[in-house]
This record gives structure tokens, sequence and C-alpha cells, in this order.
């Protein structure tokens, strides 16, 4: 189940690490098109798993997490498709959208063969491991190449809700234990 947990991490990880972790950092360096279509993928992926929570858990507490991430993180992608048509930018795939929806679909693979607190506990350790790599992109990737400043006003002003997010998935991890 470790390994389980750390899977979209990882995968979220190697991404990054390929835009930002060699000598090629200069080229490989995000655009605001492509840092738009990250926000929007790594929103997406979080949506698609809540909503399969939702469905699946018998955990008030985990049910309530999960109902709260689509609801967030469908008005983060919200704000972003405004902004973006604002901008008249479109939002193009980048290695690293490409590997959160890989990701995000490999989890909800695994998710689905889950039940009970089996299912929960893996949701949970998913949505912390998932939003400190969120995080990190942010500070690390996202924020510091936004050229726009709207676009980085986006992703400072949502940065809150993730680390808050986290808080709150490490709290239900917890009391899962």
């Amino acid at each position: 189940m470790k390994n389980f947990s750390h899977t979209l991490m990882t995968a979220f990880l190697a991404a990054l690490f390929a835009l930002g972790g060699n000598a090629a950092f200069a080229q490989a360096t995000p655009d605001d098109a492509q840092i738009a279509g990250i926000v929007v993928a790594a929103n997406t992926v979080d949506i698609d798993a809540g909503k399969l929570a939702r469905k699946t858990t018998g955990n008030a507490e985990v049910r309530g997490f999960a109902r709260q991430m689509v609801t967030d993180h469908a008005g983060v992608n919200k704000q972003a498709s405004a902004l973006v048509k604002k901008l008249k930018v479109t939002p193009t795939d980048s290695e690293l959208a490409k590997t959160l929806k890989q990701g995000g679909a490999d989890n909800i693979a695994k998710l689905k063969t889950l039940k009970g607190k089996d299912f929960d506990k893996a949701y949970v350790d998913q949505e912390v491991t998932y939003h400190q790599s969120v995080i990190d992109a942010l500070d690390k990737t996202l924020i510091p190449n936004a050229k726009n400043p709207e676009l980085k006003d986006l992703l400072v002003k949502t940065r809150p809700a993730f680390v808050a997010h986290l808080e709150h998935a490490k709290k239900l991890q917890a009391s899962l234990q």
C-alpha cells in the first residue's frame, strides 16, 4: 500500500525533474499556456478522485473531505478558465500536464479496486502526497515561471487553499490510522 500512495507523486516529481532538474531547464521552463494547462490538469485529477471517493466511501469524514476537494478544485478551474479566456490564452499540454493526467487515471484505476477502510486509507494517503507535490510545483516551478501578472496572482492566491487541503488531509490521515 505504501508504494500505491506514492505512485502519483513519483510521476508528478519525475515530470517536475524533467522540467527543472537538469541543465536544459531554460529550454523546458513552462510558458503561461503550459502553466494554465498544468493547473487545469492538477485540479481535474483531484476532482475526479474526489468524485470517486464521494461515491465509494462509507466514512462521513472522508466523504466530506472529498466533497470539499471537488468543490474547491472546480472553483479553481473555473477561475483559471475565466482568466485564460480573458487573456486569450489556450491552456496547452506539457509533459507535466500529461504526466498528471496519466497519474490521475492510474490512481483512479487502483482506487476502484479497493473498498471500505482500504479505499479510505489509499484515497487519503494519496491526497496528502498529491497536495504536497502540487505545493512544491507551485513554489518551485509554476509561480516562479508565470510571466503574466494575473496568472501569477491566481497561483499565489490559490496556494493557501492547497496548504489547507494538505493539513486537512493529514488530520484525516491520522484519524484513519
